[in-house]
Parts: C-alpha cells; sequence; structure tokens
C-alpha cells in the first residue's frame, strides 16, 4: 500500500490530468489503469458517459500469453488491441488520460502500441 505522502501526489496528479481533458464520441478518452500485474485501458466518451471499447491483459485475446512475456510487452500489446477495436468502430483520434501514473515503462509502452497501430493523439 502506498505511503500517505504518495497517496497525495497522486491525487494531485490526477486532479492535474484529467481537469485538462475530455472525451467526445468522435475523440474519446483513453484512461489507463495499471495494478501490479495487469493494465487495462478503455475508450470513454465523457459528453455521453459510455465506454467505446476497453482491453486489458486479462481479456481473451491475452491471457494465454500472460506467462511467457514481460509486463511491458504485454501492455504494448494492449494498446495494439485497443487501437484495433477503435478502428473497427472508426475511431482514429483519442485523448490519452494517463491518470495518476507516470508516463513512462508500462503505460508508455501501451502508448507506443497504440500509435504503431494507427491511433493519434
Amino acid at each position: 500500500m502506498a505511503s500517505k505522502k504518495v497517496e497525495i501526489i497522486r491525487t494531485k496528479r490526477k486532479k492535474r490530468v484529467r481537469g485538462k481533458i475530455f472525451g467526445t464520441e468522435a475523440r474519446p478518452r483513453l484512461s489507463v489503469f495499471r495494478s501490479a500485474r495487469h493494465i487495462y485501458v478503455q475508450a470513454i466518451a465523457d459528453n455521453v458517459g459510455k465506454t467505446l471499447a476497453a482491453a486489458s491483459t486479462t481479456s481473451g485475446e491475452l491471457k494465454g500469453r500472460l506467462n511467457e512475456m514481460k509486463k511491458a510487452d504485454l501492455a504494448k500489446e494492449v494498446g495494439s488491441l485497443i487501437a484495433e477495436k477503435l478502428k473497427a468502430i472508426a475511431i482514429d483520434r483519442v485523448v490519452f488520460d494517463r491518470g495518476i501514473y507516470l508516463y513512462h515503462g508500462r503505460v508508455k509502452a501501451l502508448a507506443e502500441g497504440a500509435r504503431e497501430k494507427g491511433l493519434k493523439f
């Protein structure tokens, strides 16, 4: 569990990041959640309060490869997967929401994977 100081820093960062971005149906917010073992991402249209697409390391497409890849490589695969799902519903531009996490490591790998599949943000 994070210390009180770390929780305060993360809360401030979350307010700062989320205060500047807003997702629409044409350009949804790509929200990232990272746990110790898994990474989750969802495309959210804030104007209607709806999740348009979601992907994670626990989804059926990647579940079998969990033990044979590094976490950063899995994050890149999740980024590719969400990009493919969004391309299927004709969305190619998103707003990236890293939340409380720094743009480094697995979060960065997820973003790079999505960019490689043609998602623009």
